[in-house]
């Protein structure tokens, strides 16, 4: 699952040339999130319905 967050991430910072750590900290006050992402962290459920929601809310505006 983790695998697949981080790919709508990098999506999504491509689309909106957000910084990775600007993503973390808004998404789930967690500057350093994406880059542990690419270094093998795990997400809890409940971490990766945050994140899903801030892509979803960022997208809908």
């Amino acid at each position: 699952m983790s695998m697949l967050v981080l790919m709508l991430i990098e999506r999504y910072l491509r689309k909106t040339k957000m910084p990775e750590t600007k993503f973390g900290r808004l998404a789930v006050n967690d500057p350093r999130l994406v880059r542990d992402l690419r270094n093998g962290r795990e997400l809890g459920p409940k971490v990766a319905e945050r994140i899903a929601a801030f892509i979803i809310a960022g997208v809908t505006r």
